[in-house]
């Protein structure tokens, strides 16, 4: 029988990442979700004058200084009797890495969208990947306090652009300066909002029935009345019913319309994203379903962060507690280690804050103290019950530079500091064949990776670097490691290289060098990624 506690707090996590486009507002939400949980007293502003907060979410110093986030960041608070892990997740292209592997731990998506710009290329990435795994994803449009677009061309567009259906939870009243608020179709009621507090506090909604023709034209006046009279009747005769189960399967997303920098309708999201959400969902490990709520204990490694704490200058392994509890007293298993181990210094997170814990639960993000023993999608269960979870796809990177260190005194912070960065799997190392660290090859998804690289090695490991850029462009790892690479006929445009676990590997400068190496080599297979296990 389970143990009662153990299902109860189960049953009340609700763990999700919120994910967008950049610029869409994400961050603001996140910081609007802590307010109303009471986690912060102020929303930190995430772009604005030096002397305003930033974001909670954002701590590296580097995206304070560009005002976008770098790194996915955890967040944990309490809200009616919920424990909330939000995993804020990095909206900019060049960081979609981190973002792909984050949405593995989660069991939920919240999309923002700019109401102005709509879907963007990114947002469509994304949300292929929630698709593959076939998990839950709550759209909000945000900025309808901006000028936006028509309200039933986003929902056309969203449910053209993924084939999913769209139930609208609530209806916006205008947007930009005429923008009053939101009917909330559930209460059928008008939530009207005033923008005096600029959305730093909390506020409360002021509530009127559909049918309070006096008070609603005082609120909104009756030009916005009539129109509000008409778009809902549409809404309610043309839109998709509403499905629970199609939600809780990828199939419907329920849309809310809002203004995360002004707070409009964010404690109404907030309460119906809880209530449609599901508690920790089922995790495979190779024929095996994990349940959630067995006592038996599991959790994976889905990112890696150093130097989080400039005063320790540590290492922090992010797990995903797949099932039962966590005991700081008690002893693990590390699968690809495969030795008994304790969790060193187990913390829950409030972005770089940090507070020691001695117990967690399925769902719970936990960040524990990583000696280097951990790698990106490693296996943590019980001694009684050893499990394997599926490994985190690493992705081929499509930028490619030469990078030495200026300094050749400064030899061990430059070997330390690029294979730590590379194991938390922000930039992938390669080698040529036989030769040191002195020189290596960095490949990245994006461009701006190799500025925060610079960043972090010259201020975390005090080592300047020389970087050149490769004329690289395409990767694949040889399939058969047992094949010597030296045998292969290689064109003028094609490297062999090894990665940091000595796997052997070809970089190209166009996909027509790929077509042209396995033409030569008969028999030759290539593969696109890697997968950590």
């Amino acid at each position: 029988m389970i143990n009662d506690k153990l299902k109860e707090e189960i049953q009340r996590r609700r763990t999700f990442a919120i994910i967008s486009h950049p610029d869409a507002g994400k961050t603001t939400l996140t910081e609007k979700f802590l307010l109303y949980g009471g986690a912060i007293q102020a929303a930190g502003a995430v772009k604005g004058k030096a002397s305003d907060r930033h974001a909670v979410s954002d701590w590296m110093d580097l995206e304070k200084q560009r005002g976008i986030s770098i790194t996915s960041s955890v967040l944990q608070f309490e809200y009616k009797g919920m424990c909330i892990n939000i995993l804020d997740t990095p909206g900019h292209q060049d960081f979609s890495e981190d973002t792909y592997r984050t949405l593995m731990a989660a069991d939920s998506a919240v999309m923002v969208i700019d109401a102005a710009k709509g879907i963007e290329p990114q947002t469509r990435k994304l949300f292929k990947v929630c698709a593959m795994r076939d998990i839950p994803i709550f759209t909000f449009i945000n900025k309808m306090d901006r000028e936006a677009r028509d309200p039933f061309d986003l929902l056309d567009e969203l449910e053209h652009e993924f084939g999913i259906g769209t139930y609208p939870m609530n209806w916006p009243i205008g947007s930009g300066h005429d923008f009053k608020g939101v009917y909330d179709r559930e209460l059928r009621a008008i939530l009207a909002f005033s923008d005096s507090h600029r959305g730093r506090e909390r506020l409360n909604a002021i509530k009127c029935e559909m049918t309070d023709t006096d008070k609603l034209d005082e609120l909104i006046g009756e030009k916005l009345r009539t129109r509000l009279n008409e778009e809902v009747e549409l809404v309610e005769g043309a839109s998709f019913d509403f499905d629970l189960d199609a939600v809780r399967h990828g199939k419907l997303s329920p849309v809310f319309f809002g203004s995360a920098l002004n707070n409009f309708g964010i404690e109404s999201f907030l309460e119906s994203f809880l209530r449609m959400t599901t508690p920790p969902l089922p995790r495979v490990a190779g024929e095996e379903e994990i349940d959630p709520f067995s006592e038996d204990f599991s959790a994976f490694v889905f990112k890696i962060q150093a130097n989080m704490n400039k005063a320790h200058r540590d290492r922090i392994a992010f797990m995903r507690i797949c099932s039962g509890r966590f005991d700081r007293n008690s002893e693990y298993y590390h699968v690809q280690g495969g030795r008994s181990l304790r969790l060193s210094q187990p913390q829950q997170m409030m972005a770089q804050e940090r507070e020691v814990i001695d117990e967690a639960y399925a769902g719970d993000i936990i960040g524990v103290f990583d000696p280097g023993i951990f790698s990106i999608g490693d296996t943590v269960c019980s001694k009684n019950h050893k499990i394997r979870f599926e490994g985190i796809p690493t992705f081929a990177p499509e930028h490619f530079a030469m990078v030495e260190q200026v300094d050749s005194m400064k030899r061990k912070q430059f070997a330390k500091g690029m294979t730590q960065i590379a194991q938390e799997g922000a930039i992938q190392i390669f080698f040529e064949p036989n030769s040191g660290m002195e020189r290596v090859i960095v490949g990245a998804v994006g461009v701006l990776q190799f500025e925060v690289l610079d960043y972090r090695i010259k201020n975390e490991y005090g080592c300047d670097l020389r970087r050149m850029p490769l004329p690289y462009q395409q990767i694949r790892w040889i399939k058969d490691q047992s094949l010597d690479p030296k045998t292969l006929k290689l064109s003028h445009d094609t490297k062999w290289v090894q990665d940091v676990k000595g796997r052997n590997l070809l970089i190209f400068t166009s996909p027509w060098s790929i077509k042209w190496i396995l033409d030569d080599n008969p028999g030759l297979e290539l593969e696109e990624f890697s997968r950590n296990s």
